[in-house]
């Protein structure tokens, strides 16, 4: 990210497997910039500890993609249950696996029925331009 002009910072988390928002705020704070419309806070690790802890996140973002199966959201409730938006990534290889939209999907909006779900493919393009301009409404939302 930062090879590409964007300022980033690498937080650690001391052996912890979550982020939490101080050190959000921590990271904020060594970018040094107060002019920022989005900060992508990327908290990996598996899918239990992060979605038990806040990060001060206005929006929560998970990503699953297809190789990881449909099943996710059955496996890792909690996860689908905090975020609001569910990216599902490498729809490019859904010919190639037993993927079932449908049942990916009823079970993430049994965790959560508000849950916003985007289809992409980060390798052709497809679906980036919709997620991308439901972030860019959300930012023009935030700063009126």
């Amino acid at each position: 990210i930062s090879e590409a002009g964007i300022p980033s910072v690498q937080l650690h988390t001391g052996g912890m497997c979550h982020l939490d928002a101080d050190m959000t705020r921590q990271g904020i704070q060594a970018l040094g910039q107060e002019d920022l419309d989005l900060i992508v806070l990327e908290n990996i690790g598996n899918l239990v500890c992060p979605a038990e802890f806040d990060t001060g996140a206005a929006i929560r973002m998970t990503i699953l993609s297809v190789p990881e199966g449909d099943d996710k959201p059955a496996k890792y409730p909690l996860m689908y249950q905090e975020c609001s938006i569910l990216v599902v990534n490498k729809i490019d290889t859904l010919p190639v696996f037993d993927f079932d939209r449908k049942k990916m999907e009823a079970f993430a909006r049994k965790c959560n029925p508000e849950i916003q779900i985007f289809y992409i493919s980060a390798k052709t393009g497809e679906g980036v331009k919709e997620l991308a301009d439901h972030l860019l409404d959300q930012i023009r939302i935030w700063n009126t």
